[in-house]
């Protein structure tokens, strides 16, 4: 089997799309031959600006989710997703039927349920891989219909212990091989400060950018500081710090709507410390990195899965969770202070979150992948 065919499925998120493409191209580099990948599931702006990039060719399903809360609105949103599911059901089933991929690796969410169904059905097999310590119900359904399933976090519920692996999440091993110097004149760095990188996740984080916008020049007195706000948050950020910024602190203050991969590099590499939400992919990432951080849970996480995965990252020793509901300026300011002042401290979480780190996640799982399909 010269020609390997890999489709890949997935909720339609950041936290999807970026291991996918670690995965995808660990397969590529253990593979003699020619790879075939495809993602099958939503269209969403993720995988339309990462994919291509990657030769992952995007195809479009109809999807849903069900909303477990109240309200005339999700009322309403889930009779339209009962409606989209099914027709996301016929349509995977038609496109494997023809293409006859020779296995599915699904990232899991709602919008891999109706491939991983139909490839459960054409008996095509599927490899599942869970981001977050407590998976949400899609994942759950999903695992029933797996071969294997890989976990990030040892104690990962709800899964049958004979299928899981226990591997770590997928990260794009080139975030790890940045050069310094380099990194400090492509973000124009002047390394007079340590340095505060501040991620809000693959949507950015609102809230936060609101917190950290209250205290900005006191942050600016101490750091100098990396900022990924969003997309949707970006312009009026900047219009809002053009005003803020004292004119003394406007050369330690970076920001962009979202660090694509190279710059995501050199941003790491140069961090000090990391603020950011608590999504795997972060976790993951920053603990590869050795990176001491701040976390700060999205409280409407599925499953409150964000929380959950920051206190167990924290149990380590390699960051301190700050819930959003008392994330208060003078509280957050006060925390930032002492911490980074902390030397001894912050060596002791940089030691955690690399014991903590499993770099070699995609490697683990594409030679499953290839290991698997050599044996059939």
């Amino acid at each position: 089997m010269k020609k390997l065919k890999i489709y890949f499925t997935g909720g339609g998120t950041g936290g999807h799309s970026i291991p996918i493409i670690a995965v995808a191209r660990e397969i590529k580099k253990l593979w003699p031959g020619e790879v075939i990948f495809k993602y099958l599931g939503p269209k969403d702006p993720w995988s339309q600006i990462l994919f291509p990039g990657e030769d992952i060719k995007i195809i479009g399903i109809l999807t849903g989710k069900i909303r477990r809360y109240f309200s005339p609105k999700s009322f309403i949103l889930n009779i339209i997703d009962l409606i989209k599911i099914p027709i996301g059901f016929l349509q995977s089933f038609f496109i494997l039927l023809f293409s006859r991929p020779h296995l599915i690796f699904s990232k899991g969410g709602f919008g891999s349920f109706p491939v991983t169904l139909a490839a459960f059905i054409l008996r095509i097999p599927v490899f599942l891989h869970e981001s977050d310590s407590v998976p949400g119900l899609a994942n759950r359904i999903c695992s029933k219909f797996s071969r294997k399933i890989f976990v990030s976090f040892e104690k990962t519920l709800y899964f049958p212990e004979k299928k899981m692996i226990f591997v770590g999440n997928p990260i794009r091993v080139d975030l790890l091989k940045a050069d310094r110097e380099e990194a400090k004149k492509y973000l124009k760095i002047s390394g007079e400060k340590p340095v505060l990188l501040i991620l809000g996740g693959s949507q950015g984080a609102q809230r936060i950018n609101e917190k950290i916008l209250e205290v900005l020049n006191q942050l600016l007195e101490i750091f100098e500081i990396i900022h990924q706000v969003g997309f949707a948050n970006f312009e009026k950020i900047k219009t809002v710090t053009r005003f803020l910024i004292k004119e003394e602190f406007k050369k330690y203050y970076h920001l962009f709507p979202f660090l694509k991969e190279k710059e995501l590099k050199m941003a790491y590499c140069l961090a000090d410390l990391v603020v950011a939400r608590a999504g795997a992919g972060t976790i993951f990432e920053i603990a590869a990195l050795g990176k001491p951080s701040i976390l700060i849970p999205l409280p409407e996480a599925a499953q409150n899965h964000q929380l959950k995965n920051a206190y167990y990252y924290a149990q380590k020793g390699a960051a301190i969770i700050i819930e959003e509901v008392n994330l208060t300026p003078g509280f957050f300011v006060g925390t930032l202070k002492n911490l980074i002042l902390d030397k001894k401290r912050m060596e002791k979480m940089k030691e955690a979150a690399k014991s903590f780190a499993k770099p070699e996640a995609a490697t683990k799982i594409a030679k499953e992948i290839i290991s698997y399909l050599t044996k059939k």
